[in-house]
């Protein structure tokens, strides 16, 4: 046994077949191989939450009973590790009062600068927070943005009152909502509200006084209320995610969000917002781009205040050591992409001087154009020659060639991988025959024979963020590339204008899905109930007892002791929880009863153990039989059918959110990074798809780094030049041969590299 190397012996989370490694320490030690190979059963499952388990076991019992807690991996033993922290692709946490300067903490010593140093002085640094009543814009509660009811949805101006010009539910003619305004006695009930005086329309949004209310208990006189103050007491002064769906919906469907007028969007009270330094508020300060808040902060001479802005500027260049500059202190946390995040996440690791980790990171490229990879792997050798242990499960090949010492995982995915196929220096795995050395070796060609677009969609002067008046045009029946640095404004572009102005489009992006233990790849793509349904048709139907709720282990069918979750979960109060398989059901999840029942002989827990590659050939029936086919199309052909989805990861998720929408033609089909997650060996697998899209008569557009996408698209939109305001610009619309001439889009020139 030797002490330089993390020891890990007979691992079997999840698909791992019993894997024995060393990985070496204060090494950079990238982990590659296939999606769904077992990279991250290693790395995240075993390595990580053994690491964390007994890093929580050397705390006192109070403090272990406020943290995580993690049953033990399923592995013989791991031996050598050191305290690990993980930087992972999960969405930020947080809601719109999140944002990028609370989450760095440099926000709150911006907040103790203006303290300090602003002019008029205003108090202590909670008067600047928009978070703390002391602080907030009363108006918003510090959201800088509230919510009116939007008179053109909610009222149809050409009817009458008589004719039921409220467009809400129970709102009809005759309703007790109907009859506040009818029975007032001040308008013609016949009158068509556009035809309404100026004074009968401020009484009808705004009016106080009598009405009457007539219910077969007779008629009542009742206090009058106009239609936008009542609406608002009703649904906005409180929070509307505690409504009833349908009638949150109904609300969102009239009401608009509008900049606070109060405070400009800026959060904050108008005694906060009074302090300046140097003639700068701290909301001015919150919407600069962080590159410039570093040059405003470093003409600050004041004796007090220059020691506190030096603090911020340090912490605001590792920011920008990430590539994020672009970036405002003030962006929510909600709106960044899961790139943006995991690097936000690195920021707080940048400046500590703790020695002997392990650092994890999932696929930190991710969001990155060719260009900035470089300062991800400058990151990784800081941390690296720090003295710590730096792991990688990255797809990228320009990061892999960073690496100390590889790890490649496979040979293929699910059942096919969980097996260490390649240990080594990169330059061995080029020469090596896996999937991973493969693709290493693999030069994509430009593509020179393009479709030729059918049409186009507008999108005319675009002005969202830092989009400086773009117009352009998206051609229809072709694939579409949509390329620039990180910050150039592609997202702003596709995802919010574009889809804004053709909202038929299809999107598909790198939002959460709804997971839970209970949900699965079956329930997903909606062919879980058709199947629940066979099986009650096999056998008998209705008139035999057998109802399709039989067959849902969330329902009637489930097993008695498990509850239908195929473990039982034990929890030792201060202890790690014990998860052991059910012994009733041997974690079928299924009672013995439902278990008698089968389809060609298979019961409907062997279904559900079944790859979507077996079930598809199991399952002729049209119904079952189309929708089992996008999941293998989308190359997920390895899941289980009945897999938890919490159990997948990023890019798993986005191509089940793919394949759930597969069966569409004549369709805009919309994908932000649909790479993400994917091997190098499963990038041509995806463009063969999008180009069977293509071939059936849709339109996709890609937002997309991947060169290999890039190179194989019909079209390309390429923004920038750079990010943030030295963004927003069409760089260049055209062919991918095309591109490869243009002089100074840092695409083209990363994409001719790549032929090299």
């Amino acid at each position: 046994m030797t002490a330089d190397s993390i020891l890990v012996t007979g691992a079997r989370e999840n698909n791992l077949k019993d894997v024995t490694l060393a990985i070496p320490k204060n090494r950079i030690v990238v982990f590659t191989g296939v999606s769904g190979s077992g990279k991250s059963s290693i790395v995240f499952d075993t390595v990580a939450v053994e690491s964390q388990r007994q890093l929580n076991e050397t705390f006192s019992w109070f403090v272990r009973s406020r943290l995580p807690k993690y049953d033990k991996p399923e592995a013989d033993s791991i031996d050598n590790l050191s305290p690990a922290i993980v930087v992972d692709q999960k969405p930020i946490g947080g809601n719109s009062r999140s944002t990028v300067g609370t989450m760095t903490d440099i926000y709150s010593v911006i907040r103790v600068l203006f303290s300090r140093c602003g002019v008029p002085e205003a108090g202590t640094s909670s008067v600047f927070s928009f978070n703390d009543p002391q602080g907030m814009c009363p108006e918003c509660d510090g959201l800088g943005r509230i919510v009116r009811l939007d008179l053109d949805r909610f009222l149809d101006r050409s009817r009458s009152l008589n004719e039921g010009p409220f467009r809400f539910p129970q709102t009809g003619v005759g309703s007790i909502y109907w009859q506040m305004y009818a029975g007032s006695g001040r308008f013609d009930l016949d009158k068509p509200l556009a035809d309404y005086t100026a004074e009968e329309w401020e009484f009808l949004l705004h009016g106080t006084g009598k009405t009457a209310l007539t219910s077969e208990a007779g008629t009542y006189t009742l206090n009058y209320e106009g239609v936008v103050d009542r609406f608002t007491r009703l649904y906005l002064k409180r929070d509307i995610s505690t409504l009833a769906d349908k009638t949150r919906d109904a609300v969102l469907s009239v009401v608009s969000e509008v900049t606070c007028p109060a405070c400009d969007g800026a959060r904050l009270n108008e005694r906060a917002l009074a302090s300046r330094i140097n003639g700068h508020t701290i909301a001015d300060y919150s919407r600069m781009e962080i590159t410039d808040l570093v040059e405003t902060l470093a003409a600050i001479d004041d004796p007090v205040g220059a020691p506190i802005a030096a603090a911020a500027i340090e912490r605001l260049r590792r920011v920008i050591s990430i590539g994020l500059g672009y970036l405002t202190l003030g962006r929510e946390t909600s709106t960044l992409s899961g790139g943006e995040g995991q690097r936000l996440k690195m920021v707080r690791h940048l400046g500590s001087a703790l020695t002997g980790m392990t650092y994890i990171f999932d696929e930190p490229s991710v969001g990155l154009h060719p260009r900035d990879v470089h300062r991800l792997n400058e990151l990784l050798v800081q941390l690296r020659d720090k003295g710590n242990t730096v792991l990688v499960v990255e797809h990228d090949p320009d990061v892999i060639a960073v690496a100390d010492h590889v790890i490649d995982i496979g040979p293929g995915a699910g059942a096919h991988g969980g097996e260490v196929v390649f240990q080594g220096e990169v330059a061995a795995l080029r020469q090596a025959d896996t999937p991973t050395g493969r693709g290493l070796r693999n030069v994509v060609p430009i593509k020179t024979e393009v479709r030729a677009p059918t049409g186009e969609l507008r999108i005319e002067n675009a002005s969202l963020h830092n989009l400086r008046n773009v117009s352009v045009g998206v051609p229809t029946g072709v694939l579409t590339a949509v390329t620039g640095v990180a910050g150039s404004g592609k997202s702003t572009l596709i995802s919010e204008v574009f889809v804004a102005e053709h909202p038929e489009a299809i999107v598909v992006d790198q939002s959460a899905i709804g997971v839970s233990s209970r949900s699965s790849p079956a329930s997903y793509v909606g062919v879980l109930d058709h199947i629940r349904r066979l099986f009650a048709q096999e056998n008998g139907g209705r008139k035999a007892g057998v109802d399709a709720g039989m067959f849902s282990y969330n329902s009637a069918g489930a097993c008695p002791s498990c509850e239908g979750r195929g473990v039982i979960y034990t929890d030792l109060a201060f202890m790690d929880p014990i998860t052991t398989t059910c012994e009733v059901c041997e974690g079928r999840r299924f009672s013995d009863e439902v278990l008698k029942y089968t389809v060609r002989g298979k019961s409907i827990a062997d279904v559900l153990e079944m790859t979507a590659e077996q079930a598809l050939d199991f399952f002729p029936e049209k119904r079952i039989h189309t929708r089992l086919r996008t999941l293998n199309e989308v190359g997920l052909d390895y899941l289980t059918l009945g897999q938890p989805l919490s159990t997948l990861s990023g890019g798993e998720r986005q191509r089940i959110k793919l394949a759930n929408e597969l069966h569409k033609t004549g369709s805009v089909y919309v994908l932000d990074e649909p790479t993400t997650g994917l091997h190098m060996a499963d990038i041509g697998r995806l463009v063969a798809l999008l180009d069977r899209l293509v071939d059936g008569g849709n339109t996709v557009v890609v937002i997309e780094h991947n060169l290999d996408v890039v190179k194989r698209a019909d079209w390309i939109i390429d923004l920038g030049p750079d990010g943030g305001k030295h963004g927003g610009q069409i760089v260049f619309e055209g062919t991918p041969a095309a591109l490869l001439d243009h002089p100074t889009s840092l695409t083209a020139e990363h994409v001719r590299r790549s032929l090299s």
